[in-house]
């Protein structure tokens, strides 16, 4: 396996845990608007962003053939945020994470069309499987209404589409921290009409919390981008699917949540398709 490839699974492994994370804070944060929690969210990311791209020197000027993909990560990235937070007060939590776990299944197909890279029929495999993994860890009702669901599918459709882009702008010389500046900065000003318009007052330990969701998400957006910027989509997906085995013990170390034995054979499943597709990629080489 290449070096590139095992720092990709790396990266989208450390995305999987600080997505986990930022979920628990936003869950811990109470009930505050989605505008809110939505701009939190990207806020910190924004500033950490300026903040590496001037200390790197890094030029934030796009070519010509990066304003699309970097228009599309922006606003596909938005929606995907805005409609998973939108399901989350709507459905089940378990449902909802159910209809944003598609994302991994969506980064592939557009990235057959964005980037041309065709995954194989075991790569195929690998997603479907560690999908079902993780619906034995989520357990969904599937009793959802129709307006709702469609918000949770277009959740991850946008996250997929998004990553599709990353790839596109990684593969294109566009630095990492370039690509979460731009998306952080985009997500903030396109909420921040609804914000005013709906803002919620917040104790401090809410501030707090919403202050460390916007950290984790940091975390997770510069790692999500590195993950995408170093191998394909068809090789690296199936490992998002960590990020349910991170949020299963945050919530069982934070929450009290005892996993049932229908969760343990999710776990089971997810981490035994990651270690095959390890393997299987380092046999390739």
């Amino acid at each position: 396996m290449s070096k590139n490839k095992k720092q990709a699974i790396a990266c989208i492994i450390s995305a999987a845990f600080f997505f986990a994370l930022m979920n628990l804070f936003v869950k811990l944060s109470g009930d505050l608007p989605v505008w809110q929690k939505s701009m939190f969210r990207n806020l910190v990311a924004m500033f950490i962003a300026l903040f590496v791209v001037i200390k790197e020197r890094t030029s934030i000027k796009l070519e010509k053939k990066n304003f699309l993909p970097m228009a599309v990560r922006c606003l596909a990235g938005t929606v995907g945020v805005i409609c998973n937070f939108y399901a989350i007060g709507k459905l089940n939590i378990a449902d909802a994470s159910m209809l944003n776990k598609l994302s991994p299944f969506f980064a592939v197909i557009f990235s057959v069309f964005i980037m041309r890279e065709k995954p194989k029929k075991v790569e195929w495999a690998a997603i479907i499987i560690a999908f079902i993994g993780a619906l034995f860890v989520i357990k969904p009702t599937f009793n959802m209404d129709s307006f709702p669901a469609i918000m949770g599918v277009i959740s991850g459709m946008g996250a997929g589409l998004a990553y599709a882009c990353v790839r596109k702008l990684g593969t294109n010389g566009v630095a990492g921290p370039v690509i979460v500046f731009f998306f952080s900065m985009f997500s903030c000003l396109s909420v921040l009409p609804c914000v005013i318009f709906t803002y919620k007052p917040m104790s401090a330990l809410q501030l707090a919390f919403l202050v460390m969701a916007g950290l984790s998400a940091a975390g997770g957006q510069f790692s999500i981008t590195a993950a995408y910027s170093k191998a394909p989509a068809k090789e690296i997906s199936v490992f998002d699917y960590t990020q349910v085995l991170f949020a299963a013990m945050l919530s069982f170390v934070f929450l009290g949540d005892l996993p049932d034995w229908l969760s343990f054979l999710g776990y089971a499943i997810i981490i035994g398709v990651a270690v095959f597709k390890w393997k299987y990629e380092s046999l390739k080489q």
